[in-house]
């Protein structure tokens, strides 16, 4: 005897009753109405009819190039001008990873990132010296919206961050 059965026979022992082996297994039949309509629910139900890939391939068809909008820095609560250019936006798999510049205030730097064609997330590098924007180096934007709301995540915690809001231009 196992352990298990042992275990499971101990209630019954101390009552002076006859001890009952579990079964092994428990019985499963798959031509039964209930187990055939279960697994239809779960092969209907899971079944994701969205295609990422495809969708990041049409966002690299669509995606305006240039946009525009402001940085406000949770600090100051001064904004700026934000005035974003996409030079290269290329599909890989569900992503989009895109290459261009980007001019806060009067800085022009390059700027480096990855959209997501299933989530809209957007995580944007800055590549250059923005410490004259008030941007700290190290950081970078994160949208959870592509490019309508984005978040500015500052490289220490000392630093607020800010808010990006962008707007295709033209």
């Amino acid at each position: 005897m196992s352990l298990r059965v042992l275990l499971a026979s101990l209630p019954c022992l101390a009552f002076g009753l006859p001890a009952v082996a579990a079964p092994a297994m428990v019985p499963f039949n798959p031509k039964s109405p209930t187990v055939r309509a279960e697994l239809q629910a779960v092969q209907s139900d899971t079944v994701e009819q969205f295609d990422p890939v495809a969708r990041a391939k049409v966002l690299v068809a669509e995606l305006p190039r240039r946009w525009s909008g402001t940085f406000v820095p949770s600090a100051s609560g001064g904004s700026q001008t934000v005035q974003l250019e996409l030079a290269n936006v290329t599909s890989v798999g569900q992503m989009v990873v895109l290459t261009g510049t980007m001019t806060v205030g009067s800085v022009t730097t390059s700027v480096q990132g990855n959209l997501n064609a299933k989530s809209d997330q957007l995580d944007l590098l800055l590549l250059g010296d923005t410490t004259a924007a008030g941007i700290e180096p190290g950081g970078l934007f994160q949208g959870l919206q592509s490019f309508q709301l984005s978040n500015w995540e500052a490289p220490r915690l000392t630093n607020p961050g800010g808010k990006l809001m962008l707007n295709p231009a033209g």
